[in-house]
């Protein structure tokens, strides 16, 4: 089950906001498995410890640009004792996850340190990397976007997720090509029941942003096209998009494509079951 860490509804007022403000934060269950994929500002309104006897909880980062990682400093689970706390982060040949994570949990960004969290901590460093949370068979893989990043793709006996936030596999060079062994993300996404990907831009708006390392919803769907995943949703709003302009973007998207894919906007408070 794909669940989104906070909840929303939609409203009729327009100062408020359907698809949400928060950045990148989801959550993946099955039983007593909790997987929280990046660990955005959303990150604050975790709350499935609540009234339970589970103790562990997975945070998988895709990479630490401050938008992933800002929850990270308000994440309840921390600062329970007894609580078994594992974050998985891509690999750097500079720095060890450690480290680069110190930078933003000490002073004077944020009064707690790292090492002083008083649950049991564990990290693991990740690249090209499979393994086992669980009941889930995890893969990361590096895609394109600046600094190291890895997408995730999570499959247990029944369905199989893909969460691809922030990449440009359009930057790659030959581009979304027929040749899909050499797309960015591809083998990540592949057949997946749902994909979850960086949708930043228009059309228009992605020419001048190329390099940025996201995608227009154009290239989004393509991508989810070629990799013959059944859903998709757009995600990673750019955060000058009002509701407003994101229902039009939908529509324009609509109105020139003729995917038979299913693709929908990401909003926050989405509840997603799979098989």
């Amino acid at each position: 089950m794909l669940r989104g860490v906070r909840g929303s509804i939609p409203s009729t007022n327009p100062n408020m906001s359907y698809y949400g403000g928060n950045t990148s934060c989801s959550v993946v269950t099955e039983g007593d498995c909790i997987l929280v994929l990046d660990g955005g500002s959303g990150m604050q309104q975790f709350n499935l410890l609540d009234g339970t006897d589970i103790r562990r909880v997975d945070i998988l980062l895709t990479h630490l640009h401050l938008d992933h990682i800002q929850g990270l400093g308000f994440f309840n689970p921390f600062f329970n004792p007894d609580n078994d706390i594992h974050i998985w982060g891509p690999i750097s040949t500079t720095n060890s996850l450690h480290s680069r994570l110190s930078r933003y949990l000490s002073p004077p960004l944020f009064p707690v340190l790292l090492r002083d969290l008083p649950c049991k901590l564990t990290l693991h460093e990740i690249e090209n990397s499979s393994f086992t949370i669980g009941p889930f068979i995890i893969d990361s893989r590096y895609v394109i976007h600046p600094g190291p990043t890895v997408g995730y793709r999570i499959s247990n006996d029944k369905s199989s997720f893909a969460y691809i936030p922030d990449h440009e596999p359009a930057l790659g060079a030959n581009g979304l090509i027929e040749n899909k062994k050499w797309i960015s993300g591809f083998d990540l996404a592949e057949n997946v029941d749902l994909l979850l990907h960086d949708a930043q831009y228009s059309t228009q708006q992605y020419e001048y942003k190329r390099g940025w390392g996201h995608s227009s919803m154009d290239d989004a769907l393509k991508f989810a096209s070629l990799a013959n995943a059944d859903r998709l949703l757009l995600a990673h709003h750019d955060p000058s998009h009002t509701d407003t302009i994101l229902n039009t973007m939908l529509s324009e998207l609509k109105s020139k494509n003729n995917y038979t894919l299913k693709y929908e906007m990401a909003a926050e408070g989405m509840t997603i079951d799979l098989p």
